[in-house]
């Protein structure tokens, strides 16, 4: 097909489909060499890191969460009683909280598993679970 195209005048320029007849050239110049290197330089697929922003979003949004005032380590406490009822005390006494005290909490629980995925251990997880059907039963929502 190239070839027919051709034949009848027409050629292929950098920006578009030009026929042989037309007066003004509609190709893109070509850039200087230089130019060229700068862009390849600045674009070798080494990114810089973003100034300021922190490594882990996911450990800033469990630590200082703009929902809940979490009381530290809650997470690690031993009885899946224990994290419910500092969950539910941290969402009942948040001003800050979007939804309801109820699902603040368990967002914020359900948040931190599947941020901790594979990493987190399984007697860990199994309480955190435990701490989701505690804070169900301490709602009322069982």
């Amino acid at each position: 097909m190239g070839t027919a195209l051709r034949a009848a005048g027409f050629r292929w320029g950098r920006k578009e489909l030009t026929h042989g007849s037309c007066q003004k050239d509609d190709t893109i110049p070509q850039n200087s060499r230089a130019q060229e290197d700068q862009r390849e330089a600045s674009h070798d697929g080494a990114q810089e890191p973003k100034r300021g922003a922190p490594k882990r979003w996911s450990q800033r949004v469990t630590k200082q969460s703009d929902a809940l005032d979490l009381k530290q380590g809650v997470f690690k406490l031993t009885s899946a009683k224990k994290i419910a009822a500092s969950l539910k005390r941290s969402a009942e006494h948040s001003s800050r909280r979007k939804a309801g005290a109820y699902r603040s909490a368990l967002s914020m629980l359900t948040f931190y598993i599947n941020r901790a995925g594979k990493t987190l251990p399984q007697t860990q997880r199994a309480r955190l679970e435990k701490a989701k059907v505690e804070l169900k039963r301490e709602f009322g929502r069982e």
